[in-house]
């Protein structure tokens, strides 16, 4: 059963403004368009819609939220942090994407709900085959967390068939992939081979939304 840490009213107010009314592209009904914003721990920026001055704030303000949170579900990865993702996806109101689970580089996948009102949230499962399926629903504000596992974590996202989906997926990250697996108790050769068969999947999908 995956861990999963739901908070309501995550972001601040001008933060939450901030992050919903950017001018973003227009997007066709059934694609999805990820803009990329990241900080490392040492304060280094690569941005493609905020600005370096809000990532830097909402690196200050949310950081040591997310360590905790971080803390909680999976105590041991917080040693391998190294760099955070603040990145804004866009999503058409027809875009399904299907069972699957995260890429070992993140340590604490996370999502926050900015726009519109009414939408469909993120929904988890027992399996990869869809058992057990437990949807948290979609809110304003809410953010939704959990620490990734090999062949554990099964989650999907779609948009609702009206509306556009707006989320920012704030995830802690690393860069040292074999201490993850070790972690794990799991094995990062089975773990690299996955990957190669199966690429799509951890290549496109670097966020859980």
């Amino acid at each position: 059963m995956v861990k999963i840490k739901t908070i309501d009213d995550f972001l601040e107010t001008k933060d939450l403004e901030y992050l919903s009314s950017m001018n973003l592209e227009k997007i066709d009904k059934d694609k999805i368009k990820v803009y990329h914003n990241t900080i490392n721990k040492t304060g280094n920026i690569q941005s493609s819609c905020i600005s370096d001055e809000k990532l830097r704030e909402l690196q200050k303000n949310y950081h040591q939220k997310a360590l905790k949170i971080l803390k909680e579900l999976c105590p041991d990865k917080i040693k391998l942090y190294d760099f955070s993702e603040f990145h804004i996806v866009k999503s058409g109101y027809k875009y399904k994407f299907p069972i699957h689970d995260d890429i070992p580089a993140k340590l604490l996948s996370g999502v926050i709900y900015l726009q519109p009102s009414e939408n469909k949230g993120t929904v988890f499962y027992d399996n990869k085959n869809g058992d057990g399926k437990n949807e948290i629903k979609w809110k304003i504000n809410r953010a939704v967390f959990f620490s990734r596992e090999e062949r554990e974590t099964w989650h999907s996202f779609e948009s609702d068939g009206k509306s556009d989906r707006l989320v920012l997926v704030y995830n802690l990250m690393t860069k040292d992939i074999k201490s993850v697996y070790n972690i794990e108790n799991k094995s990062f050769i089975i773990g690299k081979i996955r990957s190669i068969i199966n690429p799509y999947l951890h290549r496109y999908f670097n966020f859980i939304i």
